[in-house]
């Protein structure tokens, strides 16, 4: 956020619990998200990932909107763009989605969008 308090990203972060999976390396973490948004997100592995490793991401999107009637899988990949130490173990990583569809960034805005309306 800059100095006024106004989100500066086009596609901003919403603090958000949404099954989430990583493969990555081999390895193939199930998660959740902390924060998400059309682009990204950021959640916590068990294992050390550097940065700049591509991975696969699924995210299953719940219902609970008009258009978003069923659970809503979606299926991209990612490169991590950042890496750090979770003070309770393991490592917190921030995904950057290079190869998401339109389609699926817009159902992530649609489904986000009710964060947007209906702040906590």
């Amino acid at each position: 956020m800059n100095k006024t308090g106004k989100e500066r990203r086009q596609y901003p972060r919403v603090t958000a619990t949404l099954p989430f999976r990583v493969i990555a390396n081999g390895y193939d973490f199930a998660t959740s998200t902390e924060n998400v948004s059309c682009i990204g997100a950021y959640c916590h592995v068990d294992k050390y990932i550097p940065p700049f490793t591509k991975v696969a991401v699924d995210i299953s999107l719940p219902p609970g909107n008009k258009r978003l009637k069923k659970n809503a899988p979606l299926k991209c990949t990612g490169v991590i763009v950042r890496t750090e130490d979770d003070t309770n173990g393991g490592f917190k990583i921030a995904i950057f989605f290079n190869d998401i569809k339109d389609e699926q960034k817009k159902k992530i805005s649609e489904y986000l969008s009710h964060f947007y309306s209906n702040p906590s």
